[in-house]
């Protein structure tokens, strides 16, 4: 089942086109990640899903109901965590938590989740006196009051030091473990690829790739590089190895660069039959913020506290 089915979705405000044309979906139960620079369309998009914007055109489906139409019905389904989103800050978590619970028929119980979230001891405590993870942590209980089905969470972990974000990472694999569907915003690549089923990068607008992690990288149609370094002079060997795209030599040290999947055993072969000596040998594979790179010519410039 698809939690989210989203066709040729588009956005305006006035000449602007901040959504272009987007078209995905969503499966139950999965984490799916939508990446992208700063002004790309992934807020604006998520706004729309939600029904807090007005869609220009397209269709959005989420959990079977059109969020324009039927965003009051849809709400008790779904719980949000906004980047934008600003909570009193002279109220304190459990005055929070009663206020939301509130708006829900059948809440899980606040305290229960501030347990599960190491806050217990915060109940009575302001939320200007909380450090940023625990912020965070609160907007995860606010979002999961609802019992939802489907969590939306618009850059959860900007601003949080490493160990806080892979707290934020645990958390997040917990809800999926429990059959929740996850549709989040990251600005950081590894955290994208450490979590998500799918990732979709977005970029003026437009989705200019959607697959795994894994897909995304392979069809992105970037080269693996091998280095070793040797005394000999080998690179006009190297160059004629089947399926070898570049080779590099700078005194000892020597690149090859090629999308061949064996091209490694090809290397050893060949090195063996010319009795090369080699050392250090490396091999560095493309990631997927190189995906990125490749796929819209931006450099990633990953938000940091």
């Amino acid at each position: 089942m698809e939690v989210i089915q989203v066709k040729n979705l588009s956005k305006n405000y006035g000449a602007l086109q901040a959504v272009d044309r987007v078209s995905f979906a969503v499966p139950e139960g999965s984490v799916f990640g939508m990446l992208g620079p700063n002004g790309a369309g992934k807020t604006t998009t998520i706004e729309c899903i939600i029904g807090l914007q007005k869609r220009s055109g397209g269709e959005v489906t989420v959990l079977g109901l059109d969020p324009a139409i039927s965003r009051k019905e849809l709400y008790g389904s779904i719980g949000v965590q906004l980047q934008e989103t600003v909570y009193q800050d002279k109220a304190k978590v459990f005055e929070l938590c009663q206020l939301f619970s509130s708006m829900y028929p059948d809440p899980l119980d606040y305290k229960l989740l501030l347990e599960r979230f190491g806050l217990e001891a915060k109940t009575r405590t302001y939320l200007r006196n909380l450090s940023g993870g625990e912020r965070q942590k609160v907007a995860i209980v606010l979002a999961l009051i609802a019992n939802p089905r489907l969590v939306v969470l618009d850059e959860l972990t900007t601003g949080l030091d490493p160990q806080s974000r892979r707290e934020m990472w645990a958390y997040i694999k917990e809800l999926q473990a429990e059959g929740r569907t996850i549709f989040m915003t990251t600005h950081y690549m590894e955290e994208a690829a450490h979590l998500c089923d799918q990732v979709c990068i977005i970029d003026e607008g437009r989705i200019v790739a959607l697959d795994t992690v894994d897909g995304v990288i392979e069809n992105a149609g970037m080269d693996t590089m091998i280095s070793f370094e040797t005394q000999d002079e080998i690179g006009m060997v190297l160059e004629k190895l089947p399926g070898v795209n570049r080779v590099e030599q700078e005194h000892e040290q020597v690149r090859l660069y090629s999308q061949k999947e064996d091209v490694l055993t090809d290397l050893i072969l060949l090195l063996r039959e010319h009795a090369v000596e080699y050392r250090k040998i490396n091999i560095s594979r493309p990631g997927l913020e190189d995906a990125f790179l490749q796929l819209t010519g931006k450099e990633w410039k990953e938000k940091v506290s």
